[in-house]
């Protein structure tokens, strides 16, 4: 076997380069640059290959989409559907016919589903739809491990369900986590937005034209942290501003509620 270095035919950088391996034994000879990557043997010749350049993908979820645009135009009204049943069943009031709350039909992908469009809190811009897959009957959720979640791939910072529309809120507004914590609440209060989860509430923003909170905040250590932050953002912005909360851990509004609702019919 003997070995020679010469220049390669592709990368060479003068008459003197020796990237080039020229190996020759009984088999036949073998080119190769150690610099490139070209190989020659006999009569099959490899050339060296740019290495493939592609995009980064882009991290930055989605501001709604015509997906998303595709899905809330076959949303219905509530009223009459399964997802009136549901919202009944848990003693939440039905929010107004133009409220960002609709019912999308059962198809061969998805059970009967509450559909939420989950908004910009400032500007009211879409960002993404928020789901809760429903029992067939209505009476309670389907009982997945996915009866909540949001649309894939889209951004919900700063977004809020608007359970009742902008122009019915003129003086005071309330603000729980849940869709059906809020819709509880609204027995006694309205009008009221969901902030889809407490880091929503946390960083949910002073408003103009808005001069009383009323904050329905879930009794835990997530919840109540968030409410506080939202709570001292409106103080510093001279807002009045109340925080709400069941007196028995791990409950909401909602249990509250329910649970004087259930005393007063018992009595």
């Amino acid at each position: 076997m003997t070995t020679k270095r010469a220049p390669c035919p592709i990368c060479a950088k003068g008459p003197r380069d020796r990237a080039l391996s020229i190996t020759t034994d009984e088999r036949g000879t073998v080119s190769h640059c150690f610099r490139c990557g070209y190989v020659k043997a006999e009569n099959l010749e490899r050339l060296p290959l740019e290495p493939i350049r592609t995009e980064p993908k882009s991290t930055e979820p989605l501001e709604w989409s015509d997906k998303a645009e595709a899905i809330w135009r076959r949303t219905q009204p509530l009223r009459g559907t399964l997802g009136q049943t549901y919202l009944e069943h848990r003693g939440c009031v039905l929010p107004p016919a133009d409220s960002d709350l609709r019912f999308l039909p059962a198809s061969d992908k998805h059970p009967p589903t509450l559909c939420a469009r989950v908004t910009d809190a400032q500007t009211n811009k879409p960002l993404t739809l928020h789901f809760t897959r429903l029992a067939a009957d209505g009476r309670g959720k389907a009982g997945t491990e996915q009866d909540k979640l949001l649309l894939a791939g889209h951004r919900k910072k700063s977004g809020i369900i608007r359970l009742w529309p902008d122009e019915c809120v003129t003086y005071g507004l309330g603000i729980a986590e849940g869709i059906e914590t809020a819709l509880v609440v609204a027995r006694v209060f309205t009008p009221i937005w969901a902030t889809v989860d407490a880091g929503n509430m946390a960083a949910f923003p002073a408003l103009p034209g808005i001069d009383c909170l009323a904050v329905y905040a879930d009794h835990d250590q997530a919840g109540m942290r968030a409410a506080i932050q939202c709570a001292q953002r409106w103080n510093k912005a001279v807002r009045e501003v109340a925080v709400y909360r069941s007196p028995i851990a791990g409950e909401d509004a909602a249990d509250v509620l329910e649970r004087l609702a259930a005393r007063k019919g018992a009595a």
